[in-house]
Parts: structure tokens; C-alpha cells; sequence
């Protein structure tokens, strides 16, 4: 994203930093830049807010979720290891772990019983398996 005008601060850049700005999560010489940009750049002004209002709503809807330890250090070494890829010109790969922990009170079936169910049907809890 780009206004077209010259500024002290690319767009790309700004909006590469929007979120550390959002949580006041910068070094103050650099907030006063993205802040002056701001003030500049209409473009990224409205991004700004529109980043803002949706943070505001995931905190009023989220707030009282805590985050696993595990998985802030997680989301955090896989946005350095993005921004890394980004500087280094390589192209990003996005993975997504899709891996979940499931209990069940059916214990797990044997697998011809499992390819012998219809896919779509159930068992109900306790009841014998077909």
C-alpha cells in the first residue's frame, strides 16, 4: 500500500510495524515516526483504524481468554522466523499445524471396524460397535 506521496517512512514499512504500534510494543523514536506517518498518510491512517477497531472487538469479545504460554512462544518465534524470510527475500511459507488433541467417550475403533462404518455415521456413547 502506497499514497503515492513521499514520506520520511515508507507505507510498506509502517504497515510492516502497525501491530507492535497498536500494543505499544516499540522504542518511542520509532512510534513518534509511524505516529508522524499517520498524520501524513490518510491510506494508512485508515488502516490503522480499521486494525484498531478490530483489535478493540477481539478484546472485548476474547478478553477474558488467557493464552497458553506454549502457544505465545509459538506465534512469536513464527513471526520472527517470517519477518526473517521477508528480509531475506525468500519466499514465505505458511504452515499450519492442524494436529488437536480429541477425547472421545467412544473408544477408538480397530480399523476394518472403522472402514466398515458409512463415513458420516455415529456411535453413540456406550453403545456396541457395528
Amino acid at each position: 500500500m502506497s499514497c503515492g506521496d513521499p514520506h520520511d517512512t515508507e507505507c510498506g514499512e509502517v504497515l510492516d510495524h502497525l501491530y507492535e504500534f497498536l500494543d505499544n510494543e516499540m522504542a518511542e523514536g520509532d512510534y513518534d515516526k509511524l505516529r508522524v506517518h499517520f498524520e501524513e498518510c490518510s491510506p494508512c491512517l485508515e488502516k490503522y483504524g480499521l486494525e484498531q477497531a478490530i483489535k478493540a472487538l477481539i478484546k472485548r469479545c476474547c478478553g477474558c481468554d488467557d493464552t497458553p504460554a506454549d502457544l505465545r512462544g509459538k506465534v512469536l518465534a513464527r513471526i520472527d522466523s517470517i519477518r526473517a524470510g521477508q528480509r531475506s527475500g525468500e519466499a514465505v511459507v505458511i504452515a499450519v499445524d492442524a494436529t488437536a488433541d480429541v477425547h472421545t467417550a467412544v473408544p477408538p475403533k480397530a480399523p476394518a471396524e472403522a472402514a466398515a462404518r458409512p463415513v458420516g455415521a455415529s456411535v453413540e456413547a456406550g453403545a456396541p460397535a457395528e
